[in-house]
């Protein structure tokens, strides 16, 4: 009997050739891989007929733990190879790891991860000596364009050098224990017929060690815990997804380029990486000449001979693309002398060359292959793409919006909505979606299978994922989720965390989104169909009562108007306008507090101004002067901080003041320049709580006041930004003061 043990690098073209040949070479009775032991039995399912790339995806989900993990495969995947050769000479195929929810694999997002994180100290110093930039670079050099003579020894010594060094942790140890016992079951059961074994190199050290002694009996899979939910399917994946440039965490980066690499060699994967890099660019109109193509080509054949490669290697191809097609210095490092994203800012020949290298695969399930229910549920009633303009006010546009909703939740691509019902408005009674095509929409779907059974019930096990440790905010849109969705149950649970939470809050700004959603369900019960409603009436009582103690106790100078705290004060006022009497909130301690903020000079301008709105508008007057109040304020350096919170709670009552425009036009009109300018982007934002029509109505009554003749238009559009005619007139006054200082202009 021969046991061959094949240690691979994940998605690697040169370690898949071995494969293939060493499992046509020896025939064996049994091919063992690493991969998911309970995925044995759905063996036939895997090897349908794919168009690859796709992978296994595993859902986990108990009242602890929430995990959800891939096996990719594409086409120069050992293990894909190992599989498909060990098919077509008659061997018995078996996955020999852990299933993907097992807890020696719960910080595993993705099985074939590679190991070289554990072991960086060695490839480390493997790159200084062969002066490459990182182990991509070195795994190239030493294996995918070296010539195949050797490889199995070399890999072998390449991964005994780095496991030689490593500390194995508890987990990689249980792994590696029950892999090695279907290694030995398998031998005993194969008798002198030879088995073959293809597992990430990291563990082949340990397999050949473990393998020599212990039970020979076929290990049983393990079995989920009975309260979980467990559910693998194949998913159609795509390069994309699989590229190290784009976030993937295994294997080789670039599959575009290695597909070329497996299909057509080292020379036509270097020829078809430049053909693909010239198009992409030219499809974007920048001008890629057949002298620089020349050029990039020169560069990187003479790069290969100096690196000692018989052909360009992908880096060798890159610097030269990059040193032909990029004219400017390049201040950063290039993205392929090291792993991980691509940094944002990079050059946009250098983006395309990453694209280009990463290539647009997309894979493609049969038609036969099994999927989880929550994917024919959804797709038997989503319909096709277009708008989609919905009546909350009749049934069946409430259901399909709460089918959308779900969707929403789960994070299903191509699911958008445009316009409805929010936070702030929650009686919105029409709402707006857009459903566009999505090449991710199944992958995502068959993921979300892993929570539920129907869109309902998975919708509700992703929002109650996000409760445990959620602050207020979160809460907060926990709770307008739950109602959009139409899960009443889970709506309930959120208002109970919420209650607790209203009364230790510390934030004024996250109460007051708290109170916002809660008192939309309080008064669109009807919309919402929000259960304990009795709950929710204590959520708006306590929120509002905690604002207002929250709101008296902030102190601060002049500062940026905060926006939130601002909305907060405006909650409030919708509290005790909406549900002041049913809900028995004083009313008159409000607005003593409201007084009291608003004369109280140690309280930021903002607050302030939205107290004295507070008040303006709960009474439909001022408690004191407002003309008086106005002038006291207008400060340049606070003036428009203190008008944002004035108007954000009583905008209607400034408007129709009689007098009030009139004074806020002479107020800005005796403003120095300086003065003007610095008070500008609070000004701006103050009167930008005023809606369009609203805005024209202010803008008429200036252009009666001033120029009779103009028109209210020509006020309201520029034909520059304001901040650029803004910073025209301070250019202007330090011109002019220039001039002055050199008695080139008169005082």
């Amino acid at each position: 009997m021969a046991v061959t043990f094949l240690g691979v690098r994940h998605h690697s073209p040169a370690c898949a050739r071995l494969v293939a040949d060493t499992i046509h070479s020896v025939r064996p009775a049994y091919v063992l891989v690493e991969g998911p032991a309970d995925m044995n039995h759905r063996m036939d399912e895997l090897l349908l007929g794919h168009e690859l790339p796709i992978a296994v995806y595993t859902g986990y989900r108990d009242a602890h733990r929430r995990h959800g993990s891939w096996t990719p495969l594409c086409d120069y995947s050992p293990e894909w190879v190992a599989l498909t050769a060990g098919r077509a000479v008659g061997a018995e195929l078996r996955f020999i790891d852990l299933p993907a929810w097992h807890p020696a694999l719960a910080e595993v997002r993705n099985r074939y991860a590679d190991a070289e994180a554990r072991y960086s100290e060695v490839t480390g110093r493997l790159c200084r000596t062969f002066s490459v930039d990182n182990v991509d670079a070195l795994w190239d050099h030493l294996f995918e364009i070296e010539p195949a003579d050797g490889l199995a020894e070399r890999l072998a010594a390449y991964f005994d050098l780095v496991r030689g060094d490593t500390r194995t942790d508890s987990d990689d140890m249980a792994r590696e224990a029950y892999m090695a016992q279907w290694v030995r079951a398998a031998v005993a059961d194969a008798g002198d017929r030879p088995v073959v074994v293809v597992t990430g190199g990291f563990h082949r050290p340990a397999l050949m060690r473990l393998a020599k002694q212990g039970d020979r009996t076929w290990p049983e899979v393990p079995r989920p815990p009975a309260d979980a939910v467990v559910g693998s399917y194949l998913v159609p994946y795509s390069f994309r997804r699989m590229d190290a440039f784009d976030g993937y965490q295994s294997g080789m980066p670039s599959p575009g380029y290695y597909q070329h690499l497996w299909e057509s060699g080292p020379a036509e994967a270097a020829r078809r990486l430049t053909e693909t890099v010239t198009a992409r660019l030219r499809a974007r109109r920048r001008p890629v000449s057949t002298a620089d193509l020349i050029a990039a080509r020169a560069t990187a054949d003479g790069l290969a001979l100096m690196r000692g490669h018989p052909h360009p290697a992908r880096v060798d191809v890159l610097d030269g693309l990059a040193g032909a097609l990029v004219g400017e210095a390049i201040e950063a490092p290039l993205p392929w002398a090291a792993r991980g994203p691509l940094q944002a800012g990079s050059h946009p020949v250098i983006v395309e060359m990453i694209a280009a290298l990463s290539g647009d695969r997309v894979g493609r399930l049969h038609d036969s292959t099994p999927l989880p229910p929550l994917v024919h549920a959804v797709l038997a009633v989503l319909g096709g793409p277009g708008e989609e303009l919905l009546d909350l006010g009749e049934e069946p546009g409430r259901e399909r919006s709460r089918l959308l909703h779900r969707l929403r939740v789960l994070r299903i691509p191509g699911v958008e909505r445009i316009s409805g019902p929010r936070l702030a408005d929650g009686a919105e009674l029409v709402e707006r979606w857009t459903l566009t095509e999505s090449g991710d929409r199944l992958p995502a779907l068959i993921e979300a299978g892993g929570y539920g059974a129907d869109p309902q019930e998975a919708a509700a096990a992703a929002l109650a994922e996000r409760i445990p440790g959620a602050n207020l905010d979160q809460l907060a849109d926990l709770l307008f989720d739950a109602a959009l969705c139409g899960i009443g149950e889970l709506a309930g649970q959120v208002l109970d965390d919420m209650a607790r939470a209203v009364g230790a809050a510390a934030d004024l700004g996250s109460l007051g989104r708290t109170l916002t959603v809660a008192l939309a369900m309080w008064r669109h019960d009807d919309l919402f169909r929000t259960s304990g409603s009795t709950t929710v009436a204590t959520v708006v009582r306590a929120a509002t009562r905690r604002a207002l103690w929250l709101a008296e106790g902030v102190r601060g100078g002049p500062a940026p108007a905060d926006l939130q705290r601002v909305n907060a004060v405006a909650a409030v006022r919708d509290a005790l306008r909406h549900a002041g009497p049913s809900l028995e909130l004083d009313t008159d301690a409000a607005l003593g507090v409201a007084d009291r903020i608003a004369a109280c000079r140690d309280a930021p301008p903002d607050l302030r101004g939205a107290s004295l709105g507070l008040g303006w508008s709960l009474r439909g007057r001022a408690a004191a002067d407002p003309a008086r109040a106005v002038r006291g304020a207008f400060v340049p350096a606070s003036a428009g901080d203190w008008l944002a919170g004035l108007f954000a709670l009583a905008r209607e009552e400034v408007l129709h003041t009689d007098g009030m425009l009139e004074l806020l036009d002479d107020l800005v009109a005796e403003m120095t320049d300086h003065d003007f300018l610095v008070a500008l982007p609070a000004l701006r934002q103050a009167f930008g709580f005023f809606p369009p029509r609203e805005r024209h109505l202010i803008a008429t009554r200036l252009v009666e006041r001033r120029a009779g003749d103009a028109s209210a238009w020509d006020l309201m559009r520029l034909d520059a930004a304001p901040e650029l005619v803004a910073a025209g007139r301070a250019l202007d006054e330090r011109v002019e003061a220039a001039l002055r200082r050199e008695g080139l202009i008169a005082s």
